[in-house]
């Protein structure tokens, strides 16, 4: 259940399950994505015996380039949960450049950006169920991720079989609907935060989900350029909260490729076309698009930046923070990190920040949240999921469990990844939550 808090950090009170799932429906066992899947035995492999973990689990990323698995019938495929919503779902992707930036990462003369556009369809007929990943990026992620995640298999699972809920390029409402922008945590890619997007679409919502390229776990682009490859991984060699320097930059990056963002969304809502390559986009998206609607949620450093653009960008009417630090990284081992502005001066729109009872790193968190919720405008609650812990706001909530039923996780992975809450329970929780907060502040129709 969720523990809710509001004003000064010493004002924790209980909360009600119902109270928690408030606007919510519920999820049944057999919508949650968990299959009923045999058990698979994992063998070691040379990319296995090559993965390096360092700081928290904070990756030395791998310079080789991976090479696409051999997928057997052996191998599962993991199911995300059904959106518990009205409508149908389409999806696109965009790839966004930013010529007004370099790269910070690598040595690239422009700012490059993925996005997937999650809305509500007018038909899905004839338009074909996308995969969560591209064929790129599957291949990538079991030499990649388990580095971010050392709880994750390196065989075992075919990633590139999974299937979304939304229909490629399906013809839009052309209703106005808010917009909600999603950033990831560092380390993970935009596509573990597929069943969540696909929810607040199902409920009327255009999500927009934001890939970081260069501190993301692997972004598969359209094609390749000059200095990089068509599947971009991650540069990260250790944990930014340990690296002041990276930290900033990494942030700082986050907060202006989600302005550019915006900026490319009301290019689209203008009725022209941002895609760099000028692919063609779904029909009536530019009228699904209420740009005076805006409100984001990310998580962990997704969470910080979406806290942070709150602050920044009056564009954002409204924010979730999903266990997102809200300070700098500490100058030295033991100190507190300088607070972020957004807990330094605290913020006149909604931002709701929401933990979980099992983050290892919460004593470390407790300051800058603590600051956040000391304003005394009242702008800010806090919210505290029991039994779970840091990844339950992904898909792992529902993956962990499956990989662990195949036996390619064990039950302490699956505890340390997401916490033993039932994902049941858990997703039921988080999207209800999540979607009760912007129906107050950001309602769609």
């Amino acid at each position: 259940m969720f523990r809710t808090k509001s004003g000064k950090a010493s004002n924790r009170e209980q909360a009600s399950s119902a109270s928690a799932v408030e606007g919510g429906h519920a999820v049944g066992p057999g919508s949650t994505g968990v299959a009923e899947v045999g058990r698979r035995t994992v063998t070691s492999t040379a990319a296995a015996a090559a993965l390096l973990l360092i700081g928290g689990g904070v990756a030395r990323a791998r310079s080789a380039k991976a090479t696409r698995p051999a997928y057997t019938t052996d191998d599962v495929t993991l199911r995300l949960p059904e959106p518990s919503g009205p409508h149908r779902i389409g999806v696109t992707t965009l790839y966004l450049v930013d010529r007004s930036r370099h790269d910070p990462w690598e040595p690239l003369p422009v700012r490059e950006v993925m996005v997937s556009v999650f809305y509500p369809a007018r038909t899905v007929r004839g338009r074909p169920i996308a995969a969560q990943m591209t064929a790129g990026a599957a291949a990538a992620l079991p030499h990649i991720d388990p580095l971010f995640h050392r709880e994750l298999p390196t065989t075992g699972v075919n990633w590139a079989a999974t299937r979304t809920h939304a229909h490629t390029g399906a013809p839009a409402q052309p209703v106005r609907r808010p917009v909600l922008l999603y950033s990831p945590g560092g380390g993970d890619p935009r596509t573990l935060g597929t069943g969540l997007a696909e929810e607040l679409a199902s409920r009327g919502y255009v999500v927009v989900t934001i890939d970081h390229p260069g501190d993301g776990s692997e972004v598969e682009f359209p094609n390749a350029r000059t200095g990089r490859r068509q599947v971009r991984c991650s540069v990260l060699r250790g944990d930014p909260r340990t690296d002041p320097k990276t930290f900033r930059t990494m942030v700082g990056t986050r907060i202006a490729d989600t302005r550019f963002v915006l900026d490319q969304l009301a290019v689209l809502a203008a009725g022209r076309n941002p895609d760099a390559l000028g692919r063609p986009l779904p029909e009536a998206l530019a009228h699904a698009l209420d740009l005076r609607q805006v409100g984001m949620y990310g998580h962990s450093a997704g969470g910080t930046t979406a806290a942070q653009t709150l602050y920044e960008d009056r564009r954002i009417g409204a924010a979730i923070d999903l266990e997102g630090f809200l300070d700098y990284a500490p100058e030295k081992p033991g100190q507190e990190g300088k607070l972020l502005p957004v807990a330094h001066y605290g913020v006149d729109r909604p931002l709701l920040l929401v933990g979980t009872e099992g983050f290892p790193e919460k004593q470390a968190l407790e300051p800058s949240w603590s600051a956040m919720l000391a304003h005394p405008r009242g702008h800010t609650r806090r919210r505290q999921l029991s039994d779970a812990t840091h990844g339950v706001f992904t898909d792992y909530a529902v993956f962990a469990p499956q990989l662990q039923a195949a036996g390619l996780m064990t039950a302490a992975g699956r505890n340390s990844l997401v916490g033993a809450i039932d994902p049941a329970v858990s997703v039921r929780m988080v999207r209800s939550e999540v979607h009760s907060f912007f129906a107050r502040h950001l309602p769609s129709h």
